[in-house]
């Protein structure tokens, strides 16, 4: 999810340093194009996203915006308040997959994107629609 999100927003012109613990990661960046990520103009930080020196190496002082969305919702709210409270970045979003975290985390501020609500949503018209 993360590496399709920084490759859009790479090629719509953004500044786009991408963090991960993996440093194979890369290559999803990289699939479909014969150019390194470095060399489409992107940026690559080897680290984990609860380290503040990871995420400073990566940029984050410098950022207008953020995307949380590791395989963990803990780990994504944490670094989703720390990048919106004490970095101050003003478009902080966070993948939440549990609904009533995602709902609970919306209220006191942050943009959660939550997939297993829409997917939830997505499966009820279906159903719904399938009857009528």
């Amino acid at each position: 999810m993360g590496s399709s999100i920084a490759k859009t927003m790479l090629t719509e012109g953004h500044e786009v340093s991408v963090l991960d613990e993996d440093p194979e990661a890369i290559a999803l960046l990289e699939r479909g194009t014969d150019v390194s990520w470095e060399d489409q103009g992107g940026s690559f930080t080897v680290g984990t996203a609860l380290e503040v020196d990871a995420l400073i190496e990566a940029g984050i002082e410098r950022s207008d915006a953020f995307v949380a969305s590791t395989d963990g919702d803990n780990t994504n709210l944490v670094i989703a308040q720390v990048a919106q409270r004490r970095y101050e970045i003003p478009q902080v979003v966070v993948r939440v997959l549990d609904p009533a975290r995602a709902k609970w985390y919306q209220e006191q501020g942050l943009q959660t994107v939550c997939p297993t609500k829409i997917a939830i949503e997505m499966l009820e018209t279906a159903v719904l629609g399938g009857t009528s």
